[in-house]
């Protein structure tokens, strides 16, 4: 069980760099969202 549970919580050396990439993919996604709310209000008027 501890093998199941370790590697949620483990602060190893790629923590760090998965942590950054999954924070530019949420930024990403935040952008894209905004980008399109952009367009169709621009596309509304």
């Amino acid at each position: 069980m501890k093998s199941l549970i370790l590697p949620l919580y483990s602060h190893g050396n790629g923590t760090i760099i998965m942590i950054g990439i999954f924070s530019l993919v949420v930024i990403g996604l935040v952008v894209a969202v905004l980008l399109m709310m952009g367009n169709s209000k621009n596309k509304k008027d």
